[in-house]
């Protein structure tokens, strides 16, 4: 039996405030399989986005362990984790965060050609994701000439650039009108799942979520499951 792309098990993150210590997350407990989208939902504050944080190694946990591909992160060094995030990890923010001197296809090549793959090959699978989200005729734009919709799903690419195991978005649509968010997200959704990663995705969305294979809400600092959606 292969090892789930990501388990998260009895995370604690507490942020130290003029009372005293704020626990944030209390034990959270969740594992996600290859290929599934989970939809994470909860109130403003209630620490998704410290979740997210945790479970991509951009921050760490006061207790409790991250494993990635079956992987343990909890003794790694820095150095350790940033290659395994570049490796096994992609981002989907609200706001897409690409590098306005360069093209689309550039902003997709880069993060390939920093972990060491080949100019060539980089570039090819750019153009094979920007073209399977319709940007096929916009691989030379840079994002001051694309819609907010277009520079999104350059973002999208841009997170699958490296065939990560998990795929980790914070409010993917947030920032897009009702519309455009509907099409970015079944595009995103159908990409994720042509490339068997797994998804944890925060949305405030309750159509959205509907969308993805299951639901877990974060409350009172820890994940409360709900009735799966597909």
């Amino acid at each position: 039996m292969s090892e789930a792309p990501l388990s998260l098990t009895g995370i604690v993150r507490r942020f130290r405030t003029g009372d005293g210590m704020l626990e944030v997350l209390r034990g959270v407990d969740l594992t996600l399989s290859a290929g599934e989208i989970v939809a994470l939902v909860a109130p403003s504050g209630a620490g998704k986005s410290t979740l997210l944080h945790i479970a991509g190694l951009l921050e760490k946990a006061d207790e409790g362990e991250v494993r990635v591909a079956g992987r343990s992160t909890k003794d790694m060094g820095e150095a350790e984790r940033t290659e395994a995030r570049g490796r096994a990890i992609g981002f989907v923010y609200q706001f897409h965060h690409l590098l306005p001197e360069f093209s689309a296809l550039e902003n997709v090549v880069m993060p390939q050609m920093i972990l060491g793959t080949g100019r060539r090959e980089a570039e090819g699978r750019a153009r094979m994701l920007l073209t399977q989200l319709g940007l096929g005729k916009r691989l030379s734009h840079r994002p001051a000439r694309l819609s907010g919709g277009e520079q999104q799903r350059v973002a999208i690419a841009r997170a699958l650039a490296n065939d990560p195991k998990v795929l980790l978005a914070d409010e993917p649509t947030g920032n897009l009108d009702a519309t455009t968010a509907d099409v970015v997200f079944g595009e995103l959704l159908s990409l994720v799942r042509d490339h068997g990663a797994a998804a944890l995705v925060a949305t405030h969305n309750p159509e959205l979520a509907a969308r993805m294979d299951r639901t877990v809400t974060l409350r009172d600092g820890r994940i409360v499951p709900a009735a799966t959606t597909r």
